[in-house]
């Protein structure tokens, strides 16, 4: 075995631990309220919900303010074009914050991709090393299995030979019966 730190199989494996080192990295702008919020209402600026009531109120505005019903924004509509402005104001910051906390979020997460990819290789270049001593060492049983064969048959031989020696020896110096 080699002398590496093994897993126990009775222990839970933490899927999540070449993620915890960057985990500091996750509250960019904070966890508090307003960085959430600012964040989630940035991602809401994208959606087919905001485009559509954003479409939903222009319409409105301006139909009200074209068909007489009310004159609170006149032709121009330089209310409504201020109110634009305003929103763009504030959209952009709160576009690039999102886009801001998101790109830390991925760096971590390639991080620890990165990490994890390194940690797979070191345990394949262990293990491959390991089946590379054991075959080494499964050769080597062999090889050794291989000789004590030839050598078995050697001396069975040899005892075959001495038995046969043996057998021929008596059977000479035996006294003849006639």
């Amino acid at each position: 075995m080699s002398t590496t730190t093994k897993t126990n199989p009775a222990s839970p494996i933490d899927h999540l631990r070449f993620h915890r080192p960057h985990a500091h990295l996750a509250p960019t702008f904070g966890d508090d309220k307003f960085a959430l919020r600012a964040e989630a209402f940035a991602r809401f600026f994208g959606t087919p919900t905001f485009l559509g009531a954003q479409t939903l109120i222009v319409a409105v505005w301006i139909v009200l303010n074209i068909s007489g019903v009310t004159h609170f924004d006149a032709y121009p509509f330089i209310l409504l074009n201020l109110a634009f402005s305003l929103q763009a104001a504030y959209a952009a910051p709160l576009i690039l914050l999102a886009q801001t906390r998101q790109a830390a979020r991925d760096k971590a997460q390639s991080d620890a991709d990165a990490q994890h990819r390194e940690a797979l290789a070191t345990a394949n270049s262990e293990r491959q090393a390991e089946a590379a001593k054991n075959t080494a060492q499964l050769l080597e049983l062999l090889e050794q299995n291989t000789r004590l064969t030839q050598l078995t048959k050697e001396l069975s031989e040899r005892i075959e030979n001495l038995t046969s020696e043996m057998h021929q020896h008596v059977l000479n110096s035996a006294p003849s019966k006639s």
